[in-house]
């Protein structure tokens, strides 16, 4: 299972929100791009970037940022907030950006969600992000009508590179994933499932890749790599173990 370091881009500042609230920032790096740099050279596959003002006021106010980490590092990106429209996702493919994640649009215009499906399969993910099991947006400032379940459920039918899910609750406290939640989401969705949210220590991310034959297909983690709950390095050889332990049980399972 993948273990995917986040940024999240706050007035051009590597940062983290507590439960996705503005009002509680804690400021990592000031230099967002030696960091996104520091997480490709611990072994990083992949790196999850997020503009929190994008998604917050719909406004490109960190593309200096996003083209200079997107030039400096190998690995691909996937970038979310305030993606809500055609010109905005092409400008993002452009520049190199491997894959764009939606999140309001897929409540407030799921015809174009569709329609971009369409234009880039494989390359778009959904945000599913919630709180109590009702899907939030702009950036979790609002809360819409919709469960995470039936918007997972709607979304079976177009061709994502991954649904990623959210509990706003659990997100930036360390305090553990939402395991019931992710399992649900993942057992109605076709799309692959990419966890977030709640993950502090190494025996969260066990807690989740147990279940990676069940749709949950990678993990993101962000505070606890910052504040060295985990190390990504060791998190990625326990995981790697892991994989490797389940795939002997799996073939002794068979010759039995």
């Amino acid at each position: 299972m993948e273990i995917i370091p986040a940024i999240d881009l706050l007035n051009g500042k590597c940062v983290r929100l507590n439960q996705g609230n503005y009002n509680e920032v804690t400021k990592f790096n000031s230099d967002p791009v030696k960091q996104a740099q520091t997480w490709e050279s611990q072994g990083a596959k992949r790196l999850h970037l997020v503009d929190l003002d994008g998604a917050k006021s719909g406004e490109p106010i960190n593309d200096l940022i996003i083209k200079e980490i997107q030039k400096t590092i190998s690995i691909p990106i996937q970038l979310g907030g305030g993606i809500r429209n055609v010109d905005r996702a092409k400008e993002l493919f452009d520049i190199g950006i491997d894959r764009i994640i939606l999140g309001t649009i897929a409540i407030e215009n799921p015809k174009l969600v569709k329609f971009l499906s369409n234009e880039y399969p494989k390359r778009i993910a959904v945000g599913i992000d919630a709180k109590k099991g009702m899907v939030a947006t702009r950036g979790w400032i609002r809360q819409s009508e919709i469960t995470s379940l039936d918007l997972a459920k709607q979304l079976n039918d177009l061709d994502l590179a991954a649904i990623i899910s959210t509990d706003i609750s659990t997100d930036g406290t360390l305090k553990g994933p939402n395991v019931q939640a992710l399992r649900d989401i993942a057992e109605v969705s076709v799309n692959p499932v990419i966890a977030s949210g709640g993950i502090g220590s190494i025996a969260d991310l066990i807690s989740l890749a147990i279940f990676k034959n069940d749709g949950i297909e990678a993990i993101i983690v962000g505070r606890a790599l910052y504040d060295g709950s985990i190390d990504l390095k060791e998190a990625q050889l326990t995981l790697k173990n892991l994989n490797i332990q389940d795939s002997i049980n799996d073939k002794d399972n068979f010759v039995a």
